[in-house]
């Protein structure tokens, strides 16, 4: 799980990255925090980058956090999970930032229990890959014990697909973002790598053979591109918009102005 934090105080910002990846558990999913100091360069690293939450500073030199969260929300017409972090405590305030789209709001000085559940309940409306054991999206079953997807193939018959772990893992990824470009970067941390682990034409290489398992191409309804600067994108071929989360069933084991 990836969180970008954007706060002007290093201090502030340093213990607030140590506090997240230290306490903060959902599930068995790796924390990754990504620290900014600057509203401009996190908003450099959305267009690129791919992130599960932010946490926003109010007051932050040049792009401060609710002119950052008015951009994501007006002018890309994103719904990532956002919670304010601010010193300002005054009821507009706190009216003024849930209304142009914040998902909560947290006035400093914060306490660190309190902060991580309040983004474990955040996270909690999107599916846990700890506590599922099989996920559908549309007709995509994936059967995460067995490293396996049953789909519906061109001839209306049912196909049955087995995949590595990273496969799996990397479908998984692209298929929770479904319609969303998804970064190099991301990818790669759902594989469990980090930094310069793994060689970028690995990853392609990686993608290259789950498109061709999956019959990821336009004439399947379902493709798998390439987003030039960024990632790839899984999208349903023909349709306005992608298969949403509220078409997964889950199981627990055992039972712009600058856009």
């Amino acid at each position: 799980m990836r969180i970008a934090v954007l706060d002007d105080d290093p201090t502030q910002l340093s213990y607030l990255v140590h506090a997240l990846t230290r306490q903060l558990e959902i599930g068995e999913e790796v924390i990754s925090c990504c620290p900014f100091s600057e509203g401009e360069a996190l908003r450099r690293s959305l267009r690129q980058e791919t992130y599960d939450l932010l946490v926003l500073d109010w007051n932050v030199p040049d792009l401060d956090g609710v002119d950052l969260l008015h951009w994501l929300r007006n002018f890309q017409k994103s719904e990532i999970p956002v919670i304010m972090l601010s010193s300002r405590s005054a009821e507009r305030d706190v009216a003024g930032a849930l209304g142009i789209g914040a998902d909560d709001y947290v006035v400093k000085p914060f306490r660190t229990l309190e902060l991580c559940a309040r983004i474990r309940r955040l996270m909690a409306r999107r599916p846990l890959p700890a506590a599922m054991d099989i996920e559908h999206f549309g007709d995509w079953r994936f059967d995460r014990p067995n490293l396996n997807v049953q789909f519906l193939g061109a001839e209306g018959k049912i196909l049955q697909i087995n995949l590595t772990d990273r496969e799996f893992r990397l479908a998984m990824a692209l298929f929770r973002h479904i319609g969303q470009p998804v970064s190099r970067a991301y990818l790669l941390e759902s594989l469990g790598v980090h930094g310069d682990e793994m060689p970028s034409r690995a990853l392609d290489s990686h993608v290259y053979r789950l498109r061709n398992k999956l019959g990821l191409h336009s004439a399947s309804g379902m493709r798998l591109q390439t987003v030039y600067g960024r990632g790839y994108r899984l999208e349903r071929v023909g349709t306005d918009s992608a298969v949403v989360p509220d078409d997964r069933e889950r199981h627990r084991h055992g039972s712009d102005r600058e856009a």
